[in-house]
């Protein structure tokens, strides 16, 4: 139970330091932490980040200056939690919002065409 209210505070913490306190433009707010897993003996939190946008390219900058400030994002979360021992910051990507909306556009155009096709002729291959 308490490595599950660690986990959701380093959350709350961590987003709030990459909004106010990461001053990086690459990043710009386009980012959004979706989970943290911590290791039982607290020394290791994984940090799935979700971010947003269209160009691949500006997604991978943004993952890597995160990555980057992960010391100072760490010692800023360190002063904001109070725990025993730090854990340390290992960032993934996650990925699970963005295939969600794929999927969701995907069913979308799927049932308009679904719905172009009411009257009941249907050209199956």
């Amino acid at each position: 139970m308490k490595i599950e209210r660690v986990n959701s505070e380093l959350k709350r913490q961590i987003q709030y330091v990459i909004d106010g306190e990461v001053k990086d433009p690459r990043i710009g707010g386009m980012i959004t932490v979706t989970g943290v897993k911590t290791t039982p003996d607290l020394k290791y939190a994984k940090v799935s980040l979700s971010i947003f946008g269209d160009d691949e390219v500006e997604k991978k900058e943004a993952f890597d200056a995160i990555c980057k400030a992960s010391g100072f994002i760490r010692s800023t979360v360190k002063d904001l939690v109070r725990l025993r021992y730090m854990p340390e910051l290992h960032f993934v990507l996650d990925r699970s919002i963005e295939h969600s909306l794929k999927i969701n556009e995907i069913l979308k155009s799927l049932n308009a065409e679904h719905s172009g096709q009411g009257n009941g002729d249907s050209n199956d291959n």
